[in-house]
């Protein structure tokens, strides 16, 4: 779920639940994009009082669009059984802003540290199959001010443009002019600027301005 840069980690587009039985426990996994660790600690409350009767709920999660805040937590599980594994299942796969939560339902049967740590991170990495990948990149918008005569073909050369060279027509505003807002990769933004002026006969030239990091198709 990375990239394809290597420079970001991706995401999911939606929470996802998977359940995982070994040995008569279920372990109920629940993967779900979130924005902040308050985010991610509201999902672990919800998920708690939803199972109320369960005997764990490990939690891992990984937050920011560079991973930087990770935490984990074995909830009365041996240390290091559940939720270290589980969070190196999403090191692993690169994803970020998501949290995961495992609700173990105790079968009767004790799996030893080494059956717990495959059961959690199985658990894990089977959700992250069942869900729907983001990727992410950094982006940077670029401005176009067209004329309204011209607005409507622009506007399909515009979107073509973005769909053969990873980029994203994010807005168009309608005043004294079409002002067009293009997300362009910045290894992309020359070809972006001979392909406006092939396109507009030299006519139109675009103003480079910020980077974004955006959310885009797997």
């Amino acid at each position: 779920m990375s990239t394809g840069t290597g420079e970001l980690w991706g995401t999911i587009a939606r929470p996802v639940d998977h359940e995982l039985v070994v040995k008569k426990s279920r372990f109920l996994a629940h993967l779900s994009p979130v924005a902040t660790v308050a985010e991610a600690d509201a999902v672990v409350a919800r998920l708690r009082k939803e199972h109320w009767d369960a005997r764990h709920h490990c939690v891992a999660l990984v937050v920011g669009a560079h991973a930087d805040q990770q935490r984990s937590t074995d909830d009365g599980e041996p240390s290091g059984t559940a939720g270290i594994p589980m969070l190196e299942v999403l090191r692993h796969r690169r994803v970020t802003d998501v949290v995961a939560v495992v609700t173990r339902y105790f079968g009767g049967v004790l799996l030893g540290a080494g059956g717990l740590v495959r059961a959690y991170s199985t658990a894990v990495s089977e959700a992250l199959d069942r869900a729907r990948p983001v990727r992410r990149a950094v982006l940077t918008a670029v401005h176009v001010d067209v004329p309204h005569a011209d607005a409507g073909r622009l506007h399909g050369v515009l979107r073509d443009w973005c769909t053969h060279h990873d980029g994203t027509l994010d807005d168009v505003a309608y005043g004294a002019v079409a002002a067009f807002t293009v997300l362009v990769p910045p290894a992309a933004l020359d070809r972006f600027d001979a392909d406006l002026a092939a396109a507009s006969s030299g006519a139109l030239t675009a103003r480079r301005g910020d980077s974004r990091v955006v959310d885009l198709p797997a």
